[in-house]
């Protein structure tokens, strides 16, 4: 028995000497070569001397060739190897491409360094889907009608796109909201603070500038970071959605200040993006309906590629988060429910209200149901429960004279449809919610349902209702996405010298890319 105990310890030994004597083969070489030219998109480059530099540029290539076995270990197999890399982590394996040939192979290997990223804080799927459509930055022209232009990303080196992500500077996220502001690093897994938005902040009276300069001076201070230090990512809540000559010169406006505000507090770099098009981003899409249930309206967004479509047209119902939660405090206070505070609706709302598939058949069922709010007990809600949500469907029921929710997303779509952009007829049947209260169960599922039975069949033939993919805070994830990619401040960022030079090029702070 004693004999039998052994036998897998020294097969152990065994195997942890055979690894041992490798890696101190590799490593002996890479030491004899010590800071050798790292290879195009090492996360950390060598530390050579100068001097070691110019002599390994006078080397004779036979030197090359001397290192091109690993002489004995020849026969270990290409996929051991690798997982010997993998071992080594990241740096080291960028470092072995300078042992011989063999190690080059195995350490410019794509599915090496996608390992390697799939380790990282984000998603392995968020990383692909940002690298692959993010990677060039915002659009900013209207596609061509009939003419289809897609952007082709080439095949990724994901080892060059390690080493790029390593280097991209944390940046400070500032989600605006409709209601509340969420912010953060976006080397953080999630916001780190909440407060009014911008939108509500301070005086509402106040110059826009004042406002501006009082919020985000307020964010930094939450965040105990200088203005200088670190780039920002500003979501922009939409406002002034029409198409017409008015409303392009107040959301110029509105950028414009914004950019001029942030650096004259000296921001190095700007990414300003509109709040839809992050938390479709969110959802790995770059066309499609983002359908976002604010503070106080309801917006229904089209978006293609990546890009606005205001002329075909937003769509916006008169009732968001604030009417729901008012009326389902009517409701309670029709059945004298008592309550504290709209806080304490707001929390009973969050966790027990849902929407229902068919209204009338819910009426007739038992759906009573309790939840606790801290400081104030229990409460206990029955009908209320998805009476509050089919304000949404049917506004009439809380006296309001609203569009349904439904009957705005189809005419959007038929405007969609009507508009034929690039002709193509299924970039709009991807509906994504955003918004706090679209996190309520069972909303897609209705509004899917609503949709298919008010539109004729060539329309709601393929249509998905997706629900927030990050729930409140899908939009400021969609935004680290942006702020995370390799080509994050080339591509997507303005700073100071860029914003005055196209001043003075255009007689004002005009920027192509920001107003789409």
């Amino acid at each position: 028995m004693y004999l039998l105990d052994r036998r897998p310890h020294r097969d152990t030994l065994s195997v942890g000497a055979m690894a041992q004597l490798l890696l101190r083969k590799v490593w002996g070489s890479v030491l004899a070569r010590a800071g050798a030219p790292s290879p195009r998109g090492d996360p950390e480059p060598s530390s050579g001397s100068n001097s070691s530099s110019s002599s390994r540029r006078r080397a004779p290539r036979a030197a090359e060739h001397h290192y091109a076995s690993l002489g004995a270990l020849d026969a270990v197999p290409i996929d051991v190897l690798a997982q010997i890399l993998r071992l080594l982590g990241p740096a080291d394996a960028a470092r072995s491409s300078a042992v011989c040939r063999t190690w080059r192979l195995v350490a410019s290997e794509n599915g090496l360094w996608a390992f390697f990223l799939s380790l990282g804080p984000d998603p392995w799927d968020l990383v692909v889907f940002a690298e692959t459509h993010l990677a060039a930055g915002p659009a900013s022209s209207p596609p061509s009608v009939h003419c289809r232009s897609v952007r082709v990303s080439p095949q990724l080196s994901f080892k060059r796109i390690y080493g790029q992500r390593v280097v991209v500077p944390g940046s400070i996220i500032v989600d605006g909201g409709s209601g509340y502001c969420k912010y953060g690093w976006s080397k953080y897994a999630a916001p780190s603070g909440r407060c009014a938005t911008f939108l509500e902040f301070g005086n509402i009276e106040s110059p826009m500038y004042a406002r501006l300069r009082h919020f985000f001076s307020t964010i930094y201070t939450r965040m105990h970071v200088k203005s200088s230090a670190r780039p920002i990512i500003v979501v922009l809540p939409l406002c002034h959605s029409d198409d017409t000559e008015s409303a392009r010169a107040s959301r110029k406006q509105y950028k414009e200040t914004l950019y001029t505000v942030l650096f004259d507090m000296n921001v190095p770099a700007v990414c300003a993006v509109d709040q839809a098009l992050v938390a479709l981003y969110a959802a790995k899409r770059t066309s499609g309906i983002v359908v976002n249930i604010g503070f106080n309206t309801t917006s229904v967004v089209p978006i293609f590629q990546g890009r606005v479509m205001h002329e075909i047209g937003i769509e916006t119902v008169g009732q968001g988060a604030l009417k729901l939660t008012g009326f389902l405090k009517e409701l309670m206070q029709q059945r004298n429910i008592p309550f504290e505070s709209l806080y304490t609706v707001r929390t009973i709302k969050e966790k027990i209200c849902y929407v229902a598939s068919d209204y009338e058949a819910e009426l007739s069922k038992d759906t009573q149901a309790s939840c606790e709010v801290d400081g104030e007990g229990w409460f206990t809600l029955s009908e209320e429960r998805f009476k509050m949500a089919e304000i949404l469907f049917q506004p009439q029921i809380g006296g309001t004279q609203a569009m349904g929710l439904h009957k705005a997303v189809a005419l959007c779509m038929d405007h969609c449809y009507n508009a034929e952009v690039l002709g193509d007829h299924s970039w709009f049947k991807t509906v994504v919610l955003a918004g706090g209260s679209s996190c309520l169960p069972g909303l897609p599922e209705r509004l899917e349902k609503e949709l298919r039975k008010l539109l004729p069949a060539y329309i709601s033939e393929g249509i998905r209702v997706l629900p927030p993919p990050f729930g409140t805070d899908s939009a400021w994830f969609g935004a680290k996405m942006i702020g995370n990619v390799s080509t994050f401040a080339e591509a997507w960022c303005v700073n100071k010298k860029q914003f005055r030079q196209k001043a003075r090029r255009t007689g004002g702070p005009s920027l192509a890319n920001a107003w789409v």
